[in-house]
């Protein structure tokens, strides 16, 4: 999901599908070669993206926006970058270090950025390791900013349409076609009232702007002095509070124990009271709330990853459902209200918990 990666020595030749957008590519490249000192043979892939971009990096020969800069490559009649661009200028509006778009070809989708750096928060992670508070409150300091600089009527609203349009990825993706599991009316009705339930909690808290994907893969590692840098927001909407703490702790490729989960989770709430962000009163009640929320975008993300798979050839995502599945569960094992949807889940995945009423009972005891 990140464009940023260790530079190729020897870059290799970025491969074209299209003739016709590789000749408009190099079109304009060539438009920018002097106002910015571009290096056209250090033009190399960075990475690719989950959706339809790509992103490539190219040198910029002592130019005033450092050694290296990013070419996002976004076909307009797949991606539409102009959320992109709104975003990128909020958080440099708030603040915040993320990329800035020094030129953009909006016909074509070609559009030229500052460089972060070469490894994201993900990449610094030693996941067998101890987890890193300190990076991990640096990531909440940033996230504060950004809720701070909130206002409504700016972005996209997070609202009931949306909220249910993800979840039901899940029945649609995971469920139907990952799974191969058919549902029958009694179960569709348990998911129809689940959803319900979940995405009226969730819309009971109050909004702020939210990044949507807000995880160490998509925050870039501090590095010469400088913050930590913010990607892959165009997503960006306007909505529950909880969302983005519970995308940052409760990883898409990435688990860590509760008890540290729990901490910087608090940590959060005190520092976001003492912003006055509206998180209220009582931890206990903000820590439920994000767990719910959590479970929405876990069930969202186990259906994307399916598609990914499923439709757009991406395997390496379908790798991860097996966290997710965890997570639902474990959410929907804490509360009373979830157990149906726990018990559905069970029956999907071929789960069977123990009867403990029977422990230790024989065969056929009264």
């Amino acid at each position: 999901m990140s464009p940023h990666s260790p530079i190729s020595p020897a870059p290799a030749p970025v491969p074209w599908a299209d003739p016709q957008r590789q000749a408009n590519f190099h079109a304009w490249l060539t438009s920018l070669k002097s106002r910015f000192l571009l290096n056209p043979a250090s033009l190399r892939t960075a990475s690719a993206d989950a959706s339809f971009r790509r992103y490539l990096r190219i040198d910029a020969l002592g130019g005033a926006h450092g050694e290296s800069l990013v070419i996002m490559d976004a076909p307009p009649d797949k991606e539409n970058c102009a959320p992109f661009v709104q975003v990128a200028q909020l958080l440099h509006d708030a603040q915040l270090r993320a990329p800035q778009v020094l030129d953009w070809h909006q016909a074509h989708g070609f559009m030229l950025l500052t460089d972060l750096g070469a490894r994201t928060m993900m990449q610094v992670i030693d996941p067998a390791a101890a987890p890193p508070l300190g990076l991990y409150l640096q990531a909440v300091d940033t996230l504060i900013t950004w809720q701070k600089a909130s206002r409504p009527g700016v972005l996209p609203p997070y609202d009931h349409a949306l909220l249910r349009r993800e979840v039901e990825l899940f029945p649609q993706w995971y469920i139907a076609q990952h799974r191969q599991v058919a549902l029958d009316a009694a179960q569709r009705k348990v998911l129809d009232a689940t959803f319900e339930t979940i995405i009226t909690e969730n819309l009971a808290w109050p909004c702020v702007f939210v990044h949507r994907d807000y995880m160490p893969r998509n925050l870039m590692a501090p590095q010469n002095g400088h913050a930590l840098g913010v990607l892959d927001f165009q997503d960006a909407v306007y909505g529950p509070i909880t969302y983005d703490i519970a995308s940052l702790m409760r990883d898409a490729f990435l688990s860590w124990d509760e008890d540290f989960c729990l901490d910087v989770t608090v940590r959060y709430w005190q520092k976001a009271r003492q912003a006055g962000l509206p998180v209220g009163d009582d931890f206990g009640v903000f820590y439920r709330a994000v767990e719910w929320m959590g479970l929405q975008r876990h069930l969202k993300v186990a259906g994307i990853f399916a598609r990914l798979t499923l439709r757009d050839g991406k395997p390496q995502y379908l790798a991860d459902t097996p966290r997710f599945i965890t997570y639902i569960r474990a959410t929907c094992a804490r509360y009373r209200e979830l157990k149906p949807l726990l018990r559905l889940v069970d029956k999907i995945e071929g789960i069977e918990e123990p009867n403990i009423f029977g422990f230790g009972r024989s065969p056929g005891a009264a």
